[in-house]
């Protein structure tokens, strides 16, 4: 798993860079960790890759943490990003970046573990996927792919970036195949993708690629919750 710290702290990152050494020893993960001193520099790196996780501190001199955090969801909506702060003062904006978590600095002996299994399991499972017995045949897909899915009778489209499956199936059954793996009933014919929602506004949310789907008023609440869970934590 590779690791991008960005702190301009040198105390700071070189803490951050022992509990994560340490999480390694006690987890038996292999940690591959690279330390920026500035934003302009994280950034500079990450070119047309992300890495699997980034330690973001908000406090930095010139481009500003959460500005940082801006300009990597422009080009990477899934990479995990764990604002670290000396005051939890910033939940708003870590909202609208999707944090993965927040992390106090003064608390980080207590927290990172924990908040390093969370971001494995969810690694775990977007990286996952299964089989789905389409109309043209049995199809590998990965949940993380899945922007939504969409009941039309008694015929179900998977709906990805550019392509669309069919299938025979109740929209009941799939919701129980992927229960677990980051997606959410909006309507009784609507499934979502947490992880492609962008806007929840006026009983409809809005995805990465434009989609709106509407969500029934009595699921309001649970989707929300949903969606708060997904992009940011308290730990």
């Amino acid at each position: 798993m590779n690791i991008y710290i960005c702190e301009d702290d040198p105390k700071d990152a070189e803490r951050l860079n022992r509990l994560l050494m340490r999480y390694s020893e006690e987890r038996g993960e292999k940690l591959e960790i690279q330390t920026f001193g500035s934003g302009e520099e994280l950034l500079a790196s990450l070119k047309d890759k992300a890495t699997d996780v980034i330690f973001l501190d908000i406090n930095m001199d010139g481009m500003y943490g959460i500005e940082t955090a801006g300009h990597i969801r422009e080009r990477f909506a899934d990479v995990p990003i764990v604002l670290v702060t000396a005051y939890m003062d910033y939940a708003l904006e870590g909202y609208k970046v999707r944090a993965s978590r927040f992390l106090v600095k003064d608390d980080l002996d207590g927290t990172l573990m924990e908040c390093m299994d969370a971001i494995c399991a969810e690694i775990r499972n977007r990286n996952s996927g299964c089989v789905f017995s389409c109309v043209k045949g049995d199809v590998q897909i990965a949940f993380s792919e899945i922007l939504y899915i969409e009941s039309m009778g008694h015929k179900c489209s998977i709906h990805l970036n550019g392509k669309t499956y069919g299938m025979y199936s109740k929209i009941d059954d799939l919701e129980q195949k992927l229960k677990g793996f980051g997606f959410v009933r909006t309507h009784k014919s609507f499934i979502a993708g947490i992880r492609h929602v962008r806007v929840i506004n006026n009983y409809r949310l809005t995805l990465d690629n434009g989609a709106e789907l509407p969500i029934t008023r009595n699921r309001y609440k649970q989707v929300r919750q949903e969606y708060v869970l997904y992009v940011g934590r308290y730990v």
